[in-house]
């Protein structure tokens, strides 16, 4: 089950976003609407619009621009996927070649920019300057968690710490900044407004986390991409992170030689590491603590069905292999 299908209330309403987000890829230069539409139509759970939805109902909001502002995020979603894509050198995501592969680097950053623009131009027809504000601060805490990431690359003395500030940037940030925007649009209490942030923080943490073990759990079949990636990348992950924390001397040494040089060349023998010292298992709790603050997040809202549906979402989050 996709997870707008999670409540029926909010199916027609992702229908209409998706519409909404092919009828604004229009551009005049061809190569821009292609890419555009190959990217933003090659799959994915659009978990990020979906909370836009689901936040904006749970604040019990009566009107319409919802649509628009879940178009925005996650348009701006898809062009950090398109540049993150072209900075790790990635060929394969959600199971097919990634944009960059098929089109090269250049165009893919430019329709980046594209994507990127047209949501600024969207946002401004919403009218709405406390949206404008959290969402240009998100972009920018996104393009620094990026910039952090780059450079713990290849460094295996990246702390946890250090680590859990990159996943901040690079993915709670925009799941924050979706679940405060559709606050902002209900006019919610301040009270609603922060436990509704807060939740989106917590659970885009818990995400990426989950994301950190499936790296080392499942398939490329399962992910859409190629398992051992981010040891490819020489990232430092959570797993890999506990894992050097936990292992003995040899073990130790194996990881850090690994991150520095990247590649796959010791990904089998990292992988066993990783289950021996229970990097896998920490990595998970930690997942599930963020699930928890989610929904703790989440008691000053008004008991309805999308706040049942907020908190299935954030327990699901913590079990999910794809």
């Amino acid at each position: 089950m996709q997870p707008h299908q999670l409540n029926s209330a909010i199916e027609p309403q992702f229908e209409a976003v998706n519409d909404y987000i092919i009828n604004h890829l229009g551009s005049n230069v061809p190569l821009v609407e292609k890419i555009g539409h190959y990217i933003v139509e090659s799959g994915g759970k659009r978990i990020r619009p979906l909370l836009v939805l689901l936040a904006a109902n749970a604040a019990d909001y009566q009107g319409k621009d919802h649509i628009p502002l879940a178009a925005i995020i996650e348009f701006i979603h898809t062009a950090t996927l398109l540049h993150d894509d072209v900075v790790d050198n990635s060929d394969l995501r959600r199971g097919k070649d990634t944009a960059n592969a098929k089109w090269g680097n250049a165009p893919s950053v430019l329709v980046g920019d594209f994507l990127y623009s047209r949501a600024f131009q969207i946002m401004v027809e919403i009218g709405s300057m406390d949206i404008m504000s959290v969402i240009s601060n998100a972009t920018n805490v996104i393009a620094e968690g990026e910039v952090l990431q780059l450079l713990n690359t290849k460094n295996p003395d990246t702390t946890e710490d250090a680590y859990m500030q990159v996943i901040l940037g690079k993915t709670a940030m925009l799941f924050e900044a979706a679940t405060e925007a559709g606050a902002i649009l209900a006019s919610s209490s301040s009270e609603e407004r922060e436990g509704l942030r807060l939740y989106g923080r917590h659970l885009g943490t818990a995400f990426q986390l989950i994301d950190d073990v499936m790296d080392y759990l499942s398939t490329a079949e399962e992910m859409g991409k190629n398992v051992g990636d981010d040891l490819a990348e020489g990232k430092a992950t959570l797993p890999l992170i506990h894992a050097m924390r936990e292992g003995n001397d040899e073990q130790r040494l194996l990881i850090r030689q690994a991150i520095r040089k990247g590649g796959l060349d010791d990904l089998q023998p990292i992988m066993d590491i990783v289950k021996e010292t229970g990097a896998i298992e920490y990595t998970q709790q930690k997942a599930q603590q963020e699930a928890d603050l989610a929904i703790e997040a989440l008691a000053s809202l008004p008991e309805t069905s999308f706040k049942e549906t907020l908190i299935h979402l954030a327990n699901i989050a913590v079990k999910r292999k794809s």
